[in-house]
C-alpha cells in the first residue's frame, strides 16, 4: 500500500550545468555591444563631456593652487610697498593687512577688483583697488602696474593710498610718467 504521502523522489540531484551563476543575473540586459551607431555616439559624447568637464575642473585648481594671477602679484607687490613705507605706517599703525572689499564674507575679501588690460603700443596693465586696516586706521588702495617691454618687469604706473580713518588723506606712493618719443 502506497500512500500519496510517503513518496520520495530519488533523482533530487541537480546537474552542475543547469545551475545559475548567482553573479550573471544583473549583467544578463547589458548587450555586448550598442544597438546602433546613434546609441554609441551618443555614450561616447556624454563620456566626452564628463572628461571636458573634469579637465576643465583639473586645469582652474591647478592654475589657481600652481600659477600666482597676475592680479595678486601686483597686490602683493603694492601692499609690500606700502608696509614699508613710513608715511603710511604713522597714519595707520603697523602691522599692515590688505583685503579686497569691505564684506564679512571671507570669499569676497579674498577677491581683489581688478582690471587687465593692454594698450595701444601692446603693454599689458592692471589696475587694482583694495582696502588696507593697521591698528591705528584703515585706507583705500588704488594702483596700477605696467610690464616693461625692456626688462620683462611690473612696473608702478601709480600706487595712491587714501587714508579714511583716523583723519582723511592721499598719498601718492608711486608714479610713473613715460619720457616723451621723440620724434
Amino acid at each position: 500500500m502506497f500512500s500519496p504521502y510517503f513518496i520520495v523522489e530519488k533523482n533530487t540531484r541537480k546537474d552542475v550545468s543547469t545551475v545559475e551563476d548567482p553573479f550573471d543575473s544583473p549583467t544578463y540586459n547589458i548587450p555586448e555591444k550598442p544597438v546602433t551607431f546613434t546609441e554609441g555616439a551618443s555614450y561616447s559624447i556624454i563620456i566626452l563631456a564628463g572628461l571636458g568637464v573634469a579637465a576643465a575642473a583639473a586645469y582652474a585648481v591647478f592654475k589657481e593652487l600652481i600659477f600666482e594671477p597676475k592680479e595678486y602679484k601686483i597686490f602683493n607687490k603694492a601692499l609690500k610697498r606700502i608696509q614699508d613705507d613710513s608715511q603710511v605706517r604713522v597714519r595707520i599703525g603697523s602691522p599692515i593687512t590688505g583685503y579686497g572689499q569691505e564684506s564679512r564674507n571671507r570669499a569676497a575679501r579674498q577677491r581683489i577688483p581688478n582690471r587687465i588690460f593692454t594698450d595701444e603700443d601692446g603693454v599689458e596693465h592692471v589696475q587694482i583697488n583694495f582696502y588696507i586696516r593697521g591698528p591705528h586706521g584703515a585706507g583705500k588702495v588704488s594702483a596700477e602696474m605696467f610690464k616693461d617691454k625692456v626688462d620683462k618687469q611690473w612696473k608702478y604706473t601709480y600706487l595712491i593710498v587714501e587714508t579714511m580713518q583716523p583723519s582723511r588723506s592721499q598719498l601718492i606712493l608711486e608714479s610713473y610718467m613715460p619720457a616723451p618719443v621723440a620724434a
